[in-house]
């Protein structure tokens, strides 16, 4: 039984078969051991974070087959290490631990010890991170697991600190006693780990069977699973930390817009001000810190992710145009200028993480002294700057100042008795001012390797800035990336996950797929060229060929036969990144808008058959999948739009298709008069037979490809939307 092992697999129990205090016959001091003295096996990764480690005295493998097997050869465990480069714990770990001699030592006699970059082989993560967690209850980063040969977890945990310190058990201790464990109850041993890996394949058994059907009634106890959980005065839901969960704001939005719940809309907003005033936000380069450590979004964990920055912006645009804030407007602008500026690669990809470190210190590049400010600033600019972002002399975080707002600009300028733009203004000098003292320090730390699945999202977070803010430079980006990924991430036909020091590597995953094809149908709907369109028809149909389950419906995590995977995973909630069957299920039926491809619209629907019941037992792990019910349940305004490419009324109808926030339109758009307009036509039938009224741009309103009367005016398209959304 599933319960009956998880039950068993506590860590007091492993710890108990372990025994806190075993010491292998021959100590590690006594062992003939010789690491290596200047680098080991990491030395030829591409990965940034393996990279880190090449230097250790540990004899690191890389996950191969050589490690694998050596393991086998010599019946020895495997110590699996799991991080990523911008982990502020993993560094700490690294250097107590892994360049420690006699810590390397341990290693090298007793383990083969095997470092794993979580962002490029996220299918490991996943599986020794469920694993962790059933047998701890919590799970993190660094993962530490321990495997017999055959790669079944029987222990692990998180941060371990080199000696037993605050509760937790020390590294050294936890090696040692592993160690004669393995030795002395073998048996014992591997009996727990066959639990362990039974557990999981239950697990994933269970998450691959068919449920039910979604209702619309699982947004509503979404909604009100969140209002339980949402704080209402600092936002956001459930304590510290606190995490951005941008699809749950965007499941608020759409609920919003879909029953005109002014709470749904509260609960989003509330959110968006706090992230937006609060420390979590970087006021002077834009974007957005991982979370906060406190309840108020002041104190964050300072890395920078690319995959937070690009849901952030999406979610921040999304409210502007449903409100028309410009708060909204302004933080989802300086966070695409933020990845623009610092997280673009030479090749047209984004990168993927900041460090939250600097000099050895987290957040040091970040915060100010009150001398600082005062230094750069005059004194009348530095007073304002002062009480606007908190600045003072005994500081926030131990002496120094992480930039916050108290008070909202329209109300500060009141109370300053300085006009609103003025004071806008004159903030953004001072804060160029103190960007630009800022670049003088000592960077953190970045990961450059390119990931699919995260510039998928990237670029579907340009390509809607460029939709909503009509900026030039955030199409480009978006068209960039996406010209990155697909001619230089393919291999042999297929796409590859992760990008670095000019060689692609690792086979691509559901999320890469399903990311990608989202944002290059964002990328459609900002410039209308076919080829995006046609693509994502690529990409769908290697999708369903490689990750379709055929029994139950949905998507796996990874294709058949995948190296070396005790587990084969189905999910569908959410974790940092959106489920990549939720974004696989949105995709296919925005594709089957376009296309009127039956395939397209029945595996959607499988796919969201496949987590109903689950989503109704949790709603809240299932956000975005949500959104991909919103879609399904419609209305969907299919909007087509027919005229010259570069016509001012053509301008104006797609402004009016793209002012408003209409989260489940599609819109699609032909010259007639080009010479591919029955190619393109073909490649999406929305288009065909809309001709131009009297040589004027047309606009079609449908709803499953029964039209309304066409339109040649912006106002006429906007009452159109507007009444088709009334009779739903």
């Amino acid at each position: 039984m599933l319960v009956a092992a998880l039950v068993a697999l506590t860590a007091a129990a492993v710890w108990a078969i372990i025994g806190g205090n075993g010491v292998p016959r021959q100590s590690a001091q006594e062992a003939a051991v010789n690491p290596p003295t200047h680098t080991n096996r990491l030395i030829d990764s591409a990965s940034p974070y393996l990279l880190q480690h090449a230097h250790n005295p540990v004899d690191w493998y890389p996950w191969t087959d050589e490690a694998l097997q050596r393991a086998r050869r010599e019946d020895k465990p495997i110590f699996l290490s799991i991080g990523y480069s911008a982990c502020h714990w993993c560094h700490v770990m690294e250097r107590e631990s892994f360049e420690d001699e006699e810590i390397a030592r341990i290693l090298n006699e007793y383990f083969i010890a095997i470092k794993v970059d979580r962002e490029e082989r996220p299918d490991l993560d996943e599986i020794y991170m469920k694993a962790v967690q059933m047998m701890t209850g919590s799970g993190g980063w660094p993962l530490n697991v321990f495997l017999t040969p055959d790669l079944k977890p029987f222990y692990g945990g998180t941060y371990f600190p080199r000696e037993d310190m605050g509760g937790r058990p020390g590294l050294k201790r936890v090696l040692l006693a592993v160690a004669d464990a393995y030795r002395e109850k073998r048996d014992e041993m591997e009996d727990s780990a066959r639990q362990v890996t039974d557990a999981l394949n239950a697990s994933a058994a269970r998450s691959a069977a068919a449920d039910e059907e979604f209702t619309a009634s699982v947004m509503a106890d979404a909604v009100r699973q969140l209002e339980a959980l949402f704080d209402s005065e600092w936002g956001g839901f459930g304590g510290p930390p606190r995490f951005p969960q941008s699809a749950a704001i965007g499941l608020l939005l759409r609920y919003h817009h879909r029953t005109g719940s002014q709470e749904a809309l509260r609960m989003a907003t509330l959110t968006l001000d706090r992230m937006a005033y609060g420390g979590i936000y970087d006021h002077l380069g834009g974007g957005f810190h991982r979370y906060a450590v406190d309840g108020e979004w002041l104190v964050p964990h300072f890395e920078k992710m690319l995959y937070d920055n690009a849901q952030l912006a999406n979610v921040y645009l999304d409210a502007f145009q449903l409100t028309g804030k410009p708060l909204y407007r302004q933080v989802a602008r300086e966070t695409l200028d933020y990845v623009v500026r610092e997280m673009a690669d030479d090749g047209d990809g984004f990168h993927a993480t900041q460090d939250a470190d600097s000099e050895g210190e987290e957040g040091k590049y970040y915060v100010w002294t009150l001398s600082e400010v005062n230094r750069i600033l005059s004194p009348e600019d530095a007073a304002v700057f002062r009480r606007y972002y908190g600045v003072s002399a005994a500081g926030n975080l131990e002496g120094r100042n992480i930039l916050h707002v108290s008070t909202p600009l329209e109300e500060f300028a009141e109370q300053a008795g300085i006009a609103p733009d003025d004071l806008q203004r004159r903030l953004k000098a001072m804060g160029r001012r103190l960007l630009a003292a800022r670049e003088k320090r000592i960077a953190p730390g970045k990961d450059d390797k390119v990931l699919a699945d995260w510039n998928g999202l990237m670029i579907s977070a340009f390509a809607r800035g460029y939709q909503v803010l009509g900026a030039d430079e955030y199409r480009r980006a978006a068209e960039g990336a996406a010209n990155f990924i697909l001619t230089r991430m393919r291999s042999n036909g297929r796409l590859l996950h992760a990008h670095r020091a000019g060689r692609s590597y690792v086979g691509a995953f559901l999320d890469d797929y399903a990311f990608l094809i989202d944002g290059l149908l964002d990328l459609y709907e900002a410039t209308f060229d076919i080829k995006w369109v046609r693509q994502a028809e690529v990409l769908a149909r290697e999708m369903i060929e490689g990750f379709w389950d055929e029994r139950d419906g949905g998507f796996y995590a990874s294709l058949s036969g995948q190296m070396n995977l005790i587990a084969r995973s189905k999910s569908g909630y959410d974790s940092a990144t959106p489920s990549g069957n939720a974004v696989a299920a949105h995709a296919l039926l925005r594709l089957a808008k376009l296309t009127d491809t039956d395939e397209y619209f029945e595996k959607a629907g499988k796919t969201l058959a496949a987590f109903g019941g689950s989503a109704q037992r949790s709603p809240t792990a299932f956000a975005r999948m949500l959104w991909a019910v919103d879609f399904h349940l419609g209305p969907t305004p299919e909007i087509a739009i027919s005229g010259g490419r570069e016509g001012q009324d053509t301008r104006k109808l797609l402004e009016a298709a793209r002012r408003r926030y209409r989260p489940n339109k599609v819109v699609a758009f032909l010259d007639p008069r080009s010479e591919a307009a029955a190619e393109i036509a073909e490649v999406v039938p929305l288009l065909a037979s809309r001709p131009m009224i009297d040589g004027a741009a047309t606009a079609y309103v449908c709803e499953n490809y029964v039209c309304k009367a066409p339109v040649t005016s912006a106002s006429e398209l906007e009452r159109e939307l507007e009444r088709l959304l009334a009779e739903r």
